[in-house]
């Protein structure tokens, strides 16, 4: 009977684990098949940040959810491996992918707990997780991480799957990968990291979030002391190095990216750029972006904006604390420091807080300044300092001063007038208080900086430099209360009959008037369209004579390129060139070349190259540059001859009620412009000109980079003359004439001589309103 029983027993049994192998059999060919192929691991992609630099390569940006900076897996440092083994996996060498040993006491634990708790995984399960599988805790996902560690096993060495795990592996603070994590931790490479820095990072990959040495400094200490010990234990570290390692203090900060040179808004155009070229893999792709950025024209134009806007903002007084810190927050340093440190630093510009005694506390660290250390005059006065008020204070060479954020917003960009190439860009006081890119994004009224495309056109139709316009006062029949438009010169007076050459250094808008009002509105507005300006922004009345188009600071920029190269209309660009991940270049910007003709058959011909067609005859191009000389010798921009360069040119520009304040200055090699005026459009205030709101900036700008570009003569273009003339009547006379001087013509074009003028010059174009003139 008992012998019967037994052989039931035993039969069930064995069907049962028949049963169960079939069941086992079954569900291995089921996720077997499932399972992805890993043949090409050893070549995947591993996703690297968008990095974005100055042509004379200083890092400007980075963009990326990943940061990482992979190792070559054929030279990685013992110490690294030793440690990361230790940590994670001490006989990765010895196992077939599973550690069985590792498995059975994570099944242990859930017996006894009835916990899945994330265990008993070897480097290559971390492996095959990383690159396949989700983070989900689930029996049917370790059964799919062992098979494809198993698999993994047998398609890659060993060697290679450690480089994968280490280049991979998620290390916290954006930072995947022990390249990236040296980098973030220590601001090192892995390559001189000490045994006890290495340690730390080996220990980071069980909890890199809330572990990190920047989270929990005492956690992350503990976690390397273990890394350690199992060095120690096993071998890789001996007594002497062991007790070294242990006794020094940890130094990890956080050293992540550090831009070389301050241009987040040209980063910001990169990102943007690269997306809509290679899409969202831009960011994981590793390229890298070589910008037409200048470092040193760079931080120049960094500090003159800066400079510039401060200036303007010390001229209009203080406007009181941003707000005031209540007495119990006083008391308590920690609470203070808090309140401090929740204000950002703007520009250089530091939060601070005043005490009773007058004393100053800073942010973000809580320096002490004493009140005899804090200039508080010119800016302060009137101010009634009580304790608890948060101010901004500036640090210079001088020392402590208070300062405050300007609410004047600015632009200033900075091109090679011969190929495009944008070597500055700055699109505000600050990138992190506004991102708003003013040199792109905000189209203003350019003012009198419009005025030399006007004179373009005239050229254009036969006046010349030396043409006579009557300063005078006109009217224009126009939707006003007394049914006339009456445009003013900025000074309010008149100045009589002018030759368009000194009009144009003065400014003067009563003659810039009336010559669009001969030239023709309709035909000027077609001529301006050559210099890049969209039409639709071009008022189809008088009123554009004095500026009343609208534009970006970088189309105003590119459209005085023209006049600065000789008459050619190239494209502004800001990105030279794209390499991936390996250095291969993926794009290279078209090499511009200036073009008289069969432009189109040119590019046609050569891909590489971007024609810049002639837009201006060569002479004419010659004669605004001579003229535009003149608002810098003796007219509306005399400031910048303390520049002492024979070769500057340039334009003032002052809109309506003085809402914009514009300076475009240029030579043979570079272009700048700067814009000053707020946001929401209102005045600067009375006397708030060109010449004093934005001149200055672009002064200090080229006060800092002409030393390295040395003078360069503008070539004389072939049919250009020059010729005697009479200052006020501007016809040609002898050399015996007095107050003569000489002016350039166009061969063509000559005036007659003054013996010869026996009648009056002939009518404006649009004769049917010769008497306004």
């Amino acid at each position: 009977m008992f012998n019967s029983f037994l052989r039931t027993i035993t039969a069930v049994l064995v069907n049962l684990c028949l049963l169960a192998a079939l069941a086992g059999a079954g569900a291995y060919v089921v996720l077997e098949r499932r399972l992805p192929a890993v043949t090409q691991l050893a070549d995947a992609p591993l996703a690297q940040p968008l990095q974005v630099y100055s042509y004379d390569g200083m890092r400007i940006g980075e963009f990326g959810d990943q940061r990482r900076i992979p190792l070559d897996g054929n030279s990685l440092p013992p110490t690294l491996v030793h440690a990361v083994l230790a940590a994670e996996d001490a006989n990765f060498y010895a196992h077939p992918g599973f550690d069985a040993g590792g498995l059975l006491r994570a099944a242990w634990h859930l017996l006894r707990t009835g916990e899945l708790r994330q265990g008993g995984s070897t480097i290559t399960m971390q492996v095959a997780r990383n690159f396949f599988l989700s983070q989900e805790k689930t029996f049917l996902r370790k059964a799919r991480e062992i098979l494809l560690a198993i698999r993994i096993e047998q398609n890659l060495s060993k060697d290679q799957i450690l480089a994968l795990y280490i280049n991979k592996i998620f290390l916290g603070n954006r930072a995947y990968g022990f390249g990236a994590a040296a980098r973030t931790y220590y601001g090192r490479p892995i390559e001189t990291l000490t045994v006890a820095e290495i340690a730390t990072l080996a220990g980071l990959p069980k909890a890199p979030s809330r572990d990190n040495p920047l989270v929990n400094p005492r956690r992350a200490l503990q976690r390397r002391n273990y890394v350690l010990g199992r060095m120690y234990a096993l071998g890789y570290l001996d007594d002497t190095e062991y007790q070294q390692a242990l006794a020094q203090p940890d130094t990890a900060g956080h050293f992540g990216f550090e831009a070389q040179v301050e241009a987040p808004y040209v980063a910001e155009m990169v990102r943007a750029w690269m997306v809509e070229r290679f899409g969202t893999q831009a960011y994981e792709r590793g390229y890298r972006v070589i910008t037409t950025i200048d470092s040193q024209q760079q931080s120049a134009a960094n500090a003159a904006l800066r400079a510039g806007l401060l200036a303007y903002d010390r001229r209009h007084g203080f406007r009181g604390a941003v707000r005031r810190i209540a007495p119990d927050t006083l008391r308590r340093p920690a609470q203070l420091l808090a309140a401090l440190r929740a204000l950002p630093a703007v520009a250089g510009l530091q939060p601070a807080v005043r005490l009773a005694t007058g004393d100053f506390v800073v942010g973000p660290d809580g320096t002490r300044l004493v009140a005899s250390e804090v200039a508080l005059d010119p800016l302060a006065r009137g101010w009634r300092p009580a304790a608890g008020d948060v101010v901004y204070l500036a640090h210079d060479a001088k020392g402590w001063s208070l300062a405050q954020i300007p609410e004047v917003q600015g632009a200033f960009v900075a091109m090679q007038p011969e190929t495009g190439a944008i070597t500055a860009l700055v699109g505000g006081f600050d990138f992190q208080h506004s991102s708003f890119n003013r040199v792109v994004q905000a189209q203003r009224q350019p003012g009198s900086t419009f005025k030399p495309f006007i004179y373009a056109a005239a050229l254009a139709t036969g006046f010349t430099a030396a043409s006579v316009i009557n300063d005078a006062p006109v009217a224009f029949p126009a939707d006003t209360p007394d049914g006339y438009w009456r445009p003013e010169n900025y000074t309010g007076r008149f100045y009589g009959p002018t030759r368009l050459r000194e009009a144009l250094a003065q400014s003067r808008n009563l003659v810039s008037v009336r010559l669009l009002h001969a030239v023709g509105v309709d035909f000027t507005r077609s001529y301006c369209l050559r210099f890049g300006f969209g039409a639709e922004r071009l008022p189809n009345n008088l009123s554009l004579a004095l500026g009343t188009a609208s534009t970006t600071p970088l189309e105003l920029t590119a459209a005085y390129a023209v006049i600065a190269n000789g008459g050619y209309r190239v494209t502004p660009g800001f990105v030279d060139s794209v390499l991936d991940k390996d250095g291969n270049v993926v794009w290279r910007a078209p090499r511009t070349v200036l073009c008289d003709d069969a432009c189109d058959t040119a590019a046609e011909q050569d891909s590489t190259i971007a024609p810049a067609p002639r837009v201006l005859p060569a002479t004419d191009a010659y004669i605004l540059n001579s003229m535009l000389q003149d608002v810098i010798d003796h007219g509306t921009a005399t400031p910048a001859r303390s520049l002492r360069r024979p070769d500057l040119a340039g334009k003032t520009g002052t809109t309506n009620d003085e809402r914009d304040a514009w300076f475009v200055g240029f030579n043979r090699q570079l272009l700048a412009t700067a814009w000053v005026g707020f946001d929401q459009p209102r005045s600067l205030g009375k006397g708030e000109t060109g010449a004093r709101a934005a001149l200055p900036i672009w002064m200090d700008f080229m006060t800092r980079v002409l030393p390295a570009l040395p003078v360069t003569p503008r070539p004389i273009p072939a049919g250009l003359v020059s010729a005697r003339v009479d200052k006020r009547t501007g016809l040609r006379v002898d050399a015996t004439a007095p107050d003569s001087y000489f002016e350039w013509f166009s061969a063509d074009r000559l005036p007659p001589t003054a013996a010869a003028q026996t009648t009056p010059a002939a009518a404006p174009i649009e004769g049917t309103e010769s008497h306004l003139f």
